[in-house]
């Protein structure tokens, strides 16, 4: 009887021992995944702020960028600033402004577009000056550089005679079409403001505009101021060039002689400011010499 008594104990101690066991498990196992919801979402907070932390790097390697982009055009405005006020200083030490102040009624001004060949500029100079000095009244002398070689701006600064124009145009260029050469939008935007300095800055009725490695003849100035008067007359003449492709002794027979022709020879040759004002505003990026072209 005890016997049996002690077995039913038994039983009952071993019942409440497995009861207590799953009930021991089942907390743990709540336990668990209380604790693997928490790791979880403490990996997606960790995900998501290594997330925003890139993101904000991001950020601040654009605005890195921005801030250096902007120091390099302070740099660039700064020296364009520096450069024009020595240039206002040159120019006033050579007394210019008297100069242009002088002259009455020229007949065109003259402007050497020049960018960093000193040695061609020099000959050039000495060619211009050879024959321009007895009519220097009628014929104002410029020399326009784009860029800043200073070879070329010292060299131009050494003459009294004429006056010194510099372009600096830091504006990066866009081409067009792929594989185009940057020069050819360089010199469009040169000669418009070369062109625009004087026919509106300096108000000059018409301009000369001669290359950097050109010499002319002896009859140079005659020649225009007599043409200036054809232009002045018939409007549909769009421009006076002073260039020949067959203009060498052996294909003269009148020298006296003066052609009419559709094509632009460019090299030496006079525009007046009413053709200018009709040009200027359609003034292409690259290759402003084919419209001039389409315009005679």
């Amino acid at each position: 009887m005890r016997g049996n008594k002690f077995c039913c104990d038994l039983r009952y101690l071993l019942i409440m021992a497995a009861v207590a066991f799953i009930y021991i498990q089942m907390r743990l196992f709540a336990t668990q995944s209380q604790y693997a919801d928490r790791l979880a979402a403490a990996i997606e907070a960790e995900n998501h702020c290594t997330s925003q932390t890139r993101l904000l790097i991001d950020q601040i390697s654009q605005q890195q960028g921005r801030v250096m982009a902007l120091e390099e055009q302070m740099k660039r405005q700064d020296q364009e600033c520096r450069q024009l006020r020595t240039l206002v200083q040159d120019l006033e030490s050579k007394g210019i402004k008297k100069l242009i102040g002088d002259v009455q009624m020229p007949v065109a001004a003259v402007v050497v577009m020049a960018c960093n060949r000193a040695d061609y500029l020099e000959r050039t100079i000495k060619s211009i000056l050879k024959y321009q000095t007895p009519v220097a009244s009628k014929y104002p002398v410029f020399i326009s550089q784009d860029g800043s070689n200073p070879d070329v701006r010292k060299l131009a600064l050494s003459y009294d005679q004429l006056t010194y124009m510099q372009h600096l145009d830091f504006e990066p260029v866009h081409t067009e079409r792929p594989g185009e050469l940057i020069a050819y939008y360089k010199i469009a935007r040169h000669y418009k403001w070369a062109l625009d300095q004087l026919f509106h800055k300096h108000n000059f009725s018409r301009v000369i505009i001669l290359e950097d490695d050109m010499e002319i003849a002896a009859d140079f100035f005659d020649y225009f101021e007599a043409g200036a008067t054809l232009l002045d007359r018939d409007k549909s003449i769009m421009a006076i060039s002073s260039w020949n492709d067959n203009g060498q002794r052996q294909f003269v027979q009148d020298p006296y002689a003066l052609y009419r022709s559709d094509f632009f020879p460019g090299l030496g040759w006079m525009l007046s400011k009413s053709t200018w004002a009709e040009l200027s505003p359609k003034w292409p990026k690259a290759y402003p010499f084919q419209l001039i072209g389409m315009t005679g």
